[in-house]
């Protein structure tokens, strides 16, 4: 009997990708969060010690007031904590419903606290509350739990107190690591909230943090706070700062998009299948096959598997439980996978609905063929653990041909690149001025005073006043005169990627991947041993074919690497490290100086694919180019590769060597990139004959004579017989000298059949008198004469027989037809 399993028992498909999947936890079993203090000397203090410890400023200076406000408040906290049971005042806390309402709910409820004697609290104003707790929190008294915290408002106020009393010589340190333009930004602000947070849960010095804190931080705030709102600065500060170990995770940054690598099991539990057989037999099918592919194909495995092919047929047959599919079932399954339907809802609430042809459905078939083939081999070797699944395919080979897919793959590759090889000098023009003009508005608002209004390229820009607009650098934003808020640093950052992505991808023709994983040391150099001379190299990575290349720098792309190099450096005139994430295996990178590299905010981050996509479209969008549909155009990063091979190709290269430039280990694969157009075919023909001319003597190509031409016309009707017409060449003897009967140039005519045999039937008497008259000279001559005109008979006869020759086309007759 099968048995189903519940969709309960299923792991979430969110929970894998969450901050508390699977992943998650490992990171945080290797990395654990700080147990909580029972105790600690700050907290044991009495309610006059405490308020002792407050400094009082003096009078009249502008700490005066606050100091009495967090006097009075730290006096009305204290009191009605000695309601609540406990030896130490953090014990006293966590008995209190302080910690299961909201910050914000618990100050508005100070008006009614009371001693342990029944009388009210004094001066329990909410202003009070906040300082009395600010100073709580800064000087260790209470250390409520993250959750709380992470609820609470931040507050510069809170923030300035816990750097003074508890490490500021640790903060001094990380200020001095990220330079005084980052330590300035609001993002420094979130970042040191963040921090001081778990500095006041946990306790603690800046150094006392660890990696497990910081990830506890993390899962809390992805559950009490909305997910677009959590950074993760802090953590890549805190590990520039040395003080987590070597292993720790390089960065905390979509750790719930990039889990890494992920087991057979999670990859199917992702789907929620219901059969508990087929469910495990897709497991162990994807370990069998785990050894011998990379994570990539196996994760496309699964999906193909268990999303395309098992979930979508218990989806319309339920209760399936056999891999053994009927034919209308398997018949169904391929007609509802054979397309995609799409829905787009209209401006006027409609939804239009779209079907269009799924283009991976032919690679799908053939990994599920293969499914089914490869559990039917391994039955024969191992009976006992597949031969209950060995069935009968219900995919067979034609259906998985690829040949019609793969021209009609070709032909939408090379209309792609036709269409867009002619607009490449517009979209490198203009990425270039966008840069230009980005560059000239960023320094016009560093230059201008904040508050004041500026002008360039004929636009009208306000500087906003901004406490960070004292530093140049750290204003970035400015209104323009329609009253929208302009990030000038943002466009220039945009505008100088896409310009370094379309410069870098046309001179290269390499791949995204192979582009973005560019180091420092791909950059290299290689003497000519035959001159001596010095040639710049650019080494690639191996990426797809896991053959490492190199290719010639030409002076433009050496322009287009010193930009890049100048832009990445860092205070120290170096590159910095940094790790990239691998989207195929979900591994991180070791560290390397990447070109494609930029700064936020005091960290470092590998440019990733997406950002490069986006600014290519939104230059594409600035340009307002459209496709052959009157759609706006799309330039993917891999066109650039297409256009590469069809411009060199046009322009003299050898296939076989365009194919060593772009790593192909075919050369058909080389040639599919080749969109060549019908004109350049006739242009390459014009070429040869050209070239063919000029290795042949000039004088074969003069204009004739007339007396020439009269002899050359001469030619034809000189090879006019009697039974025929002579084949042989222009201004060439006859090699028979006139023996016409013999030559085998001579092309008898039909008509003239009963010439030859009467010229047949001349010479067997001639032959017969010779014989007689004892001729024995003149019977051989007679002899091969003979023979030819019998050859020329035949061969007359040979064409007659062809004509009146039936072939049966394998027409079907219809003889039972009244028609």
């Amino acid at each position: 009997m099968t048995t189903t399993a519940p969709l309960t028992t299923r792991t979430d498909p969110l929970a894998i990708t969450d901050m508390a999947g699977e992943a998650q936890a490992a990171l945080l079993e290797r990395f654990p969060p700080r147990e909580p203090a029972a105790s600690w000397p700050a907290t044991t203090q009495s309610c006059d010690e405490i308020l002792s410890r407050i400094s009082v400023p003096p009078r009249g200076r502008d700490g005066y007031h606050k100091w009495g406000a967090r006097r009075r408040g730290t006096a009305a906290i204290l009191t009605w904590l000695e309601n609540f049971p406990g030896s130490t005042w953090q014990e006293r806390w966590q008995a209190s419903p302080a910690q299961d309402l909201d910050p914000d709910e618990w100050k508005s409820t100070g008006k009614s606290w009371t001693d342990r004697h029944g009388r009210p609290v004094p001066s329990a104003e909410r202003a009070d509350l906040a300082s009395g707790m600010l100073l709580l929190l800064a000087r260790d008294v209470i250390r409520p739990e993250l959750p709380w915290l992470a609820r609470m408002r931040p507050s510069v106020h809170l923030r300035k107190a816990v750097i003074e009393n508890r490490d500021p010589d640790g903060f001094a340190k990380l200020a001095a690591l990220l330079g005084e333009e980052v330590w300035a930004s609001t993002t420094s602000a979130t970042a040191q909230n963040q921090i001081i947070r778990i500095m006041i849960a946990k306790g603690g010095r800046l150094a006392d943090l660890t990696v497990g804190d910081c990830l506890e931080l993390r899962l809390i705030e992805h559950k009490v706070r909305h997910k677009g709102a959590v950074h993760t600065h802090f953590y890549s500060w805190l590990r520039q700062l040395g003080i987590f170990p070597g292993d720790a995770p390089v960065s905390l940054r979509l750790r719930n998009l990039r889990p890494g690598q992920l087991t057979p099991e999670q990859l199917v539990d992702r789907f929620r299948l219901r059969c508990q057989p087929v469910r495990d037999l897709i497991v162990d099918y994807l370990k069998e096959r785990q050894p011998s592919v990379d994570y990539s194909t196996l994760q496309n495995l699964s999906r193909a598997l268990a999303h395309n092919f098992w979930a979508d047929l218990e989806r319309h047959h339920p209760g399936i439980d056999s891999i053994a599919l009927p034919p209308d079932v398997a018949a169904g399954w391929k007609e509802r996978f054979r397309t995609i339907t799409s829905h787009k809802r209209q401006p006027d609430g409609t939804v239009i609905e779209t079907t269009k042809p799924r283009i991976s459905y032919i690679s799908t078939l053939m990994l599920i063929r293969a499914f089914y083939l490869d559990i039917a081999q391994w039955a024969a070797e191992d009976p006992a653990r597949w031969g209950l699944w060995a069935v009968r395919c219900p995919i067979s080979s034609e259906e998985t041909r690829t040949v019609k897919h793969e021209k009609q793959q070709q032909s939408r590759s090379r209309r792609r690149t036709r269409e867009r090889l002619p607009v490449l000098p517009t979209l490198v023009d203009f990425v270039a001025t966008r840069l230009r003009e980005a560059r000239m508005r960023l320094d016009a608002l560093q230059q201008a005073k904040p508050g004041a209004e500026f002008t360039v390229l004929d636009e009208t820009f306000i500087k906003p006043k901004t406490s960070a607009a004292r530093v140049a650098q750290l204003t970035r934003v400015a209104w323009d005169s329609q009253g929208r808020r302009r990030n000038l640093t943002q466009d220039e950052h945009r505008a100088f990627w896409a310009w370094a992505a379309v410069e870098f991808l046309r001179h290269t023709g390499v791949r995204i991947e192979e582009m973005l994983e560019t180091s420092h040391h791909s950059i290299t150099q290689y003497k000519l041993p035959s001159t001596g001379e010095v040639v710049p190299l650019l080494q690639i990575a191996p990426s797809k074919t896991d053959e490492e290349r190199a290719l010639l720098v030409t002076p433009e792309l050496a322009d287009v690497l010193s930009a890049i190099v100048w832009r990445v450096r860092d205070r120290t005139g170096a590159l910095p490290l940094v790790s990239s994430f691998d989207d195929r295996e979900r591994i991180w990178n070791p560290p390397l100086p990447l070109l494609f590299q930029w700064e936020s905010a005091g960290r470092r981050w590998p440019v990733s694919p997406a950002n490069i996509r986006k600014a290519l479209n939104e230059a594409l969008a600035a340009i307002g180019l459209i496709d052959e549909n009157g759609k706006p155009l799309r330039f993917q990063p891999h066109d650039f590769r297409r256009i590469f091979v069809t411009d060199a190709i046009a322009n003299g290269m050898p296939p076989h060597i365009a194919q060593i430039i772009c790593g192909h280990k075919d050369i058909n694969t080389t040639m599919g990139y080749n969109s060549v157009y019908p004109n350049d075919a006739f242009e390459a023909h014009r070429a040869f004959i050209a070239r063919r001319r000029a290795m042949r003597p000039a004088e074969e190509y003069r204009t004739p004579t007339s007396e020439e031409w009269d002899q050359f016309l001469g030619h034809f009707e000189k090879r006019k017989l009697s039974v025929g017409i002579c084949g042989r060449a222009f201004a060439t003897q006859c090699i028979h000298e006139h023996a016409c009967i013999r030559c085998s140039l001579l092309r008898p005519e039909p008509a003239q059949r009963h010439r030859l045999i009467e010229i047949r039937d001349n010479l067997v008497a001639r032959i017969i008198e010779a014989e007689q008259e004892g001729w024995l000279g003149e019977i051989e001559g007679l002899q091969i004469s003979l023979t030819g005109a019998e050859g020329k008979i035949a061969q007359l006869d040979a064409q007659e027989a062809r004509r009146n020759m039936t072939v049966d086309l394998g027409i079907p007759a219809f003889p039972d037809s009244d028609q």
